[in-house]
């Protein structure tokens, strides 16, 4: 682009990405949600940053603080000018600095050359809202001031390009110059570039963080259900901290313990915390998933089988009870034993002792049992399917997990929790979640609760190209609108309050087709056409069941269809 003919774009398009919502409190540009916030509070943070961490830290504070806003913007002005020439969509980035209300920054020179491997560009920047800060709060520094819309154009441009690229603010008003000008060049053509790049990647207080998360996530994988471990926060709401304040309490003492929750709660977690906290953590810890037996085979998985004592058992073996002996077992979904396997549980939790089918002896063992189940245990009692005794026994200690749909406030702390180990899985770093997506997050209901949430995140991270936010159509795989289950509704976003909404799937799907006709300028005949022809290739030629498939009555159906037929006879090329 030559100097001649350097101005921004139409700001209509990218207006176009902007939704209020004053009765929701939101402010979204695209997927971004965005607020408004009043520079005196600004100055007051900058002051307060400055004073704790030091003008020098605090400059690599505010540059990153600028640079993870780039990277985003560069996401949406690659979106927005995916037809354009390059140096034009590359100016989408000054643009929003001038619709957040940053700074005007007028391009003075822009060489974009991407296949060339070249880039040189020249701002000014007018009115900068940090020179302003400088001129009420901090009074005059001896650098350039302007560190976060620096950090903005490093990242933006490198992002963009998918090269290299920093600015410096050479002439800055915060300093004393007259006015303020940034040269952008690739990193490498700087010679004090791998100094300028340890602000943006190995700030001490920064750096020390990112290092023990690294060690946190190795031993996480290391030492997988360890006592340590088990005492990390895995939610922060009231209904979970509840159940994991009684489970704590409970974890040290003998008592069977009852886990009652949906599937998908994380119940094999917590019976593994109970196990982890209390004083048989160096023993063994069995899981046992009695709905994944077969009913005939359950009391021999359990409690072991003697040589002989049916066809095939060729061998004496341990069953599960004992191969648990001093540590924990954990009965999952035990409200699918056999009535047999019930007589003998009950038995081994009265007792202490088990008997191997087919065997004529008893055998002592010492085991703590959790179990837990998804159905209420009460219900099946009173239906005959569960002993009365049996629940007496192993109801003594009940704990209810709630499901993730009463746990709202965790949801982030979860998918922020399976984003990094799915991100260490597969070697891939992402720029997080879009403010969309975590809307999205917030408002579906998750009826396969924490189980469907983490093969949610783990697709949204297979999905997301390196260095790119994960948005909710990676999640959803639905773009802008996501699938209720439960409800069979659709989540989308009016285009017009920028809201999400839930709209019926049916009135969607209508509306969807509505505007996809308009829009390719299809005719009312060619629907008819098209709809009649593959409603009978469906119903394999049958008249009738054609014209139900569209509600019509045979009459009206063939009628139409045989217009059509004549219409292409008609149409037909004469010899």
């Amino acid at each position: 682009m030559s100097e001649k003919n350097l101005q921004l774009p139409n700001f209509e398009q990218l207006l176009k990405k902007l939704k209020f919502s004053p009765e929701e409190g939101k402010i979204w540009l695209a997927e971004q949600r965005s607020v408004l916030m009043s520079l005196g509070a600004l100055s007051s943070f900058r002051k307060e940053i400055l004073t704790t961490l030091g003008q020098e830290r605090g400059k690599g504070f505010f540059m990153r603080l600028g640079y993870f806003s780039g990277l985003k913007d560069a996401e949406l002005a690659l979106d927005i000018e995916n037809d354009s020439e390059p140096d034009q969509a590359f100016l989408v980035g000054p643009m929003l600095h001038n619709l957040r209300g940053m700074v005007k920054a007028i391009p003075l020179v822009l060489e974009c050359d991407l296949e060339k491997k070249h880039f040189y560009a020249e701002f000014e920047w007018i009115d900068s809202f940090e020179v302003e800060i400088c001129r009420t709060t901090l009074g005059q520094l001896n650098e350039p001031a302007c560190w976060i819309l620096l950090g903005y154009a490093c990242a933006y441009s490198s992002h963009f390009a998918g090269m290299d690229i920093q600015f410096r603010e050479v002439e800055c008003c915060g300093q004393g110059d007259h006015q303020c000008r940034i040269v952008g060049k690739l990193a490498n053509e700087w010679p004090d570039h791998e100094e300028f790049s340890l602000l943006f990647r190995e700030a001490p207080l920064i750096d020390e963080l990112y290092e023990l998360q690294s060690r946190l996530a190795d031993l996480e994988q290391t030492l997988a259900y360890s006592p340590e471990s088990m005492h990390k926060a895995l939610g922060e709401a009231p209904p979970f901290t509840s159940a994991l304040a009684m489970i704590d309490k409970g974890a040290n003492s003998e008592v069977t313990m009852l886990l009652l929750g949906e599937t998908g709660t994380g119940k094999e977690v917590l019976a593994r915390r109970v196990h982890s906290m209390s004083q048989r953590n160096d023993q063994p810890f069995v899981a046992v998933n009695c709905a994944a037996i077969p009913p005939e085979l359950i009391e021999s998985e359990l409690f072991g089988v003697e040589k002989g004592a049916y066809t095939g058992a060729t061998q004496s073996r341990k069953g599960r009870f004992e191969r648990a002996n001093g540590g924990t077992i954990f009965l999952d979904e035990i409200i699918e034993l056999s009535a047999r396997a019930q007589a003998a549980l009950l038995r081994t939790l009265q007792e202490g002792e088990i008997e191997r089918v087919g065997d004529n002896q008893t055998r002592k063992i010492d085991v703590r049992v959790v179990a837990a189940t998804n159905e209420d245990l009460a219900v099946a009692v009173k239906e005959g399917r569960f002993r009365q005794d049996l629940f007496y026994r192993i109801n003594a200690y009940t704990v209810i997990i709630p499901p993730l749909r009463e746990r709202k406030n965790d949801i982030v702390l979860l998918a922020e929790h399976f984003r990094k180990r799915y991100e260490k899985q597969y070697k891939k770093t992402t720029l997080g979640f879009t403010d969309l997506a975590i809307e999205a997050l917030h408002s579906y209901n998750w009826p396969g609760n924490i189980r469907e949430l983490e093969n949610t995140i783990e697709r949204g991270i297979i999905l997301t190209d390196e260095q790119n936010s994960i948005t909710e159509m990676t999640l959803f795989n639905a773009g802008h609108s996501s699938l209720n289950t439960q409800t069979g509704d659709v989540r989308k976003i009016n285009q017009q309050s920028g809201q999400i909404e839930i709209v019926d799937n049916k009135s969607y799907l209508k509306t969807t087709l509505a505007e996809q006709v308009l829009y390719n300028q299809i005719s009312l005949t060619e629907l008819e056409e098209t709809l009649i022809e593959k409603a009978m290739q469906n119903a394999e030629g049958k008249v009738s069941v054609a014209a139900r498939m569209l509600g019509l009555s045979r009459a009206a159906f063939a009628y139409r269809l045989k217009r059509i037929e004549e219409t292409k006879e008609e149409n037909k090329p004469s010899h």
